[in-house]
């Protein structure tokens, strides 16, 4: 062999063609990883092919650290990577490593998992207060309790009970220079939560009926469970009658039935409704109320054109109670003649199917138009 072949990777000596002469010949280079294919195995060394004019040795300190699962991978003709730790030792060995090699296959691996947000499924192979050891490969990520499913059990956190559990996992943070991977159980939660979602939405139909459970209040309407896919029945679908706040109605876990309003697969929301479940009650009002009626009703809103009163049935229907209608004599304001929650008598003097209203007064209470006919009532009631 030529001197100047000799003298590769001699520093100042080389010769300017020095790596033509290292191309052809293959000549590996410390921090490259390689394929290669395990040749041999001896009592304190593993000898792999590397393609170059001398095999690497993976060295018996490396050896002393693999459990029996990856010295099954470094079988005889296996093909492997492996990192070039040294290209000559003081034996002249090029000294290489399986598992600087997987441990940088699986840095990629693990940006790559970071870069795309899938989720990934690793083995927990430890805990501490702080939170779970998570393998990736060569590598252990760490998955900090603030990070680990609600569902969780925290005596399971505590007490190493999750050990040697599978979890699903995404990566959150990658950083190789200080060897810092973190993982993510919640995250990849919520991906399995909107992917669940998105299906039960798929298969849903306007007008269908299901079962739910309320999960929360709100001022302007109640969120209920429906089979793992959170809905809203806003205020206005709560009840036929007026609501003032869902927590009128209805308690955090009360089990209901509630019909499907819409859904909008695009921003995957769906509208529920609880008064669907019931008659709408101006489908019906013909077999209940008529004009001529007297009955108490409650003031809850006061105009300047009149006031609003509820009806206190089971309905609790509201009606207007027009200015004109308040009393026999002139008013300025509705204020002077009745006040908000007071319980007035009042006549229903006009019922319109169509339009959904109803037309109230305190004035015709005691009226002539309908002597007649409070007589006839009150006789049938005595009889």
């Amino acid at each position: 062999m030529s001197d100047n072949v000799a003298n590769l990777g001699g520093g100042e000596q080389s010769h300017p063609m020095e790596f033509l002469l290292a191309e052809e010949l293959n000549l590996p280079t410390t921090g490259e990883t390689r394929q290669g294919w395990v040749i041999e195995h001896r009592n304190n060394a593993i000898l792999i092919d590397i393609g170059a004019k001398s095999e690497g040795v993976i060295a018996g300190s490396e050896l002393q650290q693999m459990d029996e699962e990856t010295r099954e991978l470094l079988a005889v003709g296996n093909e492997v990577s492996v990192y070039i730790v040294n290209t000559e030792d003081q034996h002249g060995n090029v000294i290489v490593s399986y598992a600087k090699a997987a441990e940088e296959l699986d840095w990629n691996k693990a940006e790559e998992l970071m870069s795309s947000q899938d989720v990934y499924e690793g083995k927990v192979i430890g805990q501490n207060k702080g939170g779970l050891l998570v393998k990736l490969g060569q590598l252990r990520g760490f998955v900090p309790n603030s990070q680990i499913s609600r569902r969780r059990n925290d005596g399971d956190k505590q007490n190493g009970k999750l050990t040697n559990s599978m979890i699903q996992t995404k990566v959150i943070e990658v950083d190789r220079k200080r060897g810092r991977l973190i993982l993510s159980e919640r995250a990849a939660e919520k991906e399995a939560r909107q992917a669940k979602r998105a299906e039960i939405l798929g298969k849903l139909n306007e007008g269908d009926v299901l079962k739910g459970r309320v999960i929360n209040l709100a001022d302007f309407g109640a969120f209920i469970d429906v089979g793992g896919v959170e809905g809203l029945v806003h205020l206005s679908e709560l009840s036929w009658k007026r609501v003032n706040a869902p927590a009128d109605i209805l308690e955090v876990g009360d089990e209901v039935e509630v019909y499907v309003l819409n859904i909008d697969q695009d921003r995957e929301r769906l509208a529920l409704s609880l008064k669907r479940m019931e008659p709408d009650p101006w489908t019906i009002i013909d077999e209940y109320y008529s004009v001529g009626q007297l009955l108490e009703a409650t003031i809850t809103k006061i105009t300047k054109y009149g006031a609003f009163a509820r009806l206190d049935d089971d309905y609790a229907l509201e009606g207007l109670i027009h200015i004109s209608e308040l009393s026999e004599n002139h008013v300025n304001h509705p204020r002077d003649v009745v006040q908000p929650s007071q319980t007035v008598t009042i006549r229903i003097i006009r019922v319109d199917k169509d339009q959904r209203q109803l037309g109230l007064s305190i004035k015709q209470v005691v009226s002539d138009k309908f002597v007649e006919a409070d007589l006839e009532k009150l006789t049938t009631i005595q009889e």
